[in-house]
């Protein structure tokens, strides 16, 4: 019996892993409303039990649970690592999908359900690579903390952030975190025809500033002339906003990530003309277009409630998006857009997230990463969107997108992240089980 099959036979397989997580209804529709992540809390729970380990499940409201661990690692005196991930998803509706959204479904070398690329794919190579270093009577180098947490899909009020509120002595000693939105393989095709395969590793995150913007004017009959029509005010402030084009920002991860990028496909980077540059990229581009400016995007309005009469009020809500350093600007420039008729608020702020690029942890991850696949390029890039490593970075943690996959060329992962018919490769939830093991073993 190889080693390879003497692991198998003694640990959970890490597609039936997935498939069991994905049968738990963990919808989270936000504002409160959710539901299902005690049952998966405890399933983790009882897997890690297995594993040798003694978890905790804590609860910040009636089954809005939480999962705690940590695997002893062989020296004591070195920093722990983190890995977390989250039980929630997004709803789905079974009218649309080609399987039910909740079946778990293993067909055509595919997992298919709810969370499938995001996040219960992690969630289950994370439980594989603990239960197979536990079964082989190793430890870690260090002590490893695991952390399975509900809420991510709101406002982590029930999750990351109130564990970090209320538990942050159950993350003592962690130095650095890994969680979802990376090292998964990106193809792309070089200039000269050359097949670069890309392992993008998250090392930054845009910060979100959600804004209600409110015009007021004066109400009156829609068929008289009126040089203060709240309505007009927002829309007005709107087009600028929109029109806007904003400034290129050039973050520390953003600037290693165009440079090892261009490397790897033989391409020229002019940092002063990135649109330039980003069209040379090729199908690397969409890793890093979104992160090279700050955005404001337009997602609710409110305005009116008859056709013939003019409102006094009217109200819309954008979705900000900031880069790290680049919060000040955002707002200021926000002001100066929205004009003299218009307020606006924040009405949910999380900053951005930076870790280094040049350090071991990076370094670690990447070897990780190329030992399982020896033509990996690790870079690092910004995520344009947000994750619980929010919560987290306020610790002091400095926070990773790694969450290993391995991905054929032509599939889209990153469109099916709360799309229709998520599922995630056979094959490439057993690659993300071997390179975590290799990363949570030598880290």
């Amino acid at each position: 019996m190889t080693a390879d099959t003497a692991r198998t036979a003694s640990t959970p397989d890490v597609v039936d892993l997935c498939s069991q997580l994905i049968r738990f209804d963990t919808t989270n529709h936000g504002g409160g409303d959710a539901h299902g992540e005690r049952e998966a809390a405890e399933f983790c729970a009882a897997t890690l039990t297995d594993a040798g380990l003694h978890p905790t499940i804590l609860e910040s409201a009636p089954r809005r649970a939480n999962v705690i661990a940590r695997l002893p690692g062989e020296d004591p005196t070195l920093p722990a690592l983190l890995v977390h991930g989250h039980l929630d998803v997004v709803p789905a509706d079974d009218t649309e999908w080609s399987v039910p959204p909740f079946s778990g479904t293993i067909t055509d070398g595919y997992v298919w359900g709810r969370g499938a690329v995001d996040m219960k794919d992690f969630c289950a190579t994370t439980l594989t690579a603990v239960s197979t270093i536990t079964a082989s009577g190793h430890r870690p180098r260090r002590d490893i903390v695991l952390a399975f947490v509900a809420d991510e899909e709101d406002l982590g009020t029930h999750g990351a952030h109130w564990l970090t509120t209320h538990h942050p002595d159950l993350l003592s000693g962690c130095a650095a975190a890994i969680g979802e939105s990376g090292a998964y393989t990106h193809h792309v095709r070089a200039p000269d025809g050359r097949a670069v395969r890309l392992y993008p590793v998250g090392t930054a995150e845009r910060g979100t500033t959600h804004l209600r913007l409110t015009a007021r004017g004066r109400a009156g009959h829609g068929s008289r002339r009126n040089d203060s029509n709240a309505v007009v005010h927002l829309i007005t402030a709107l087009h600028a906003l929109t029109a806007h084009r904003w400034p290129i920002v050039l973050t520390p991860t953003v600037e290693t990530f165009l440079h090892r990028t261009a490397t790897a496909l033989g391409v020229h980077i002019d940092l002063h003309d990135i649109d330039a540059t980003l069209t040379r990229l090729g199908d690397a581009a969409p890793l890093v277009e979104n992160t090279v400016r700050n955005s404001a995007t337009p997602t609710v309005l409110d305005a009116g409630y008859k056709v013939n009469v003019i409102p006094g009020l009217a109200q819309a809500q954008l979705d900000g998006r900031t880069l790290p350093g680049a919060e000040d600007a955002f707002l200021s420039e926000v002001d100066a857009l929205i004009g003299g008729h218009v307020d606006r608020e924040i009405i949910a702020h999380t900053g951005p997230v930076q870790a280094p690029v040049d350090s071991p942890w990076f370094d670690a991850m990447a070897t990780a990463l190329r030992a399982h696949d020896p033509d990996a390029v690790v870079v690092p890039y910004c995520l344009g969107g947000g994750t619980d490593a929010k919560a987290f970075s306020a610790l002091g943690i400095d926070c990773y997108g790694f969450a290993p996959l391995w991905l054929p060329e032509g599939f889209d992962y990153r469109a099916l992240a709360h799309g229709v018919d998520e599922r995630v490769p056979v094959a490439g939830l057993r690659f993300g089980a071997r390179v975590l093991e290799h990363l949570l073993r030598h880290v």
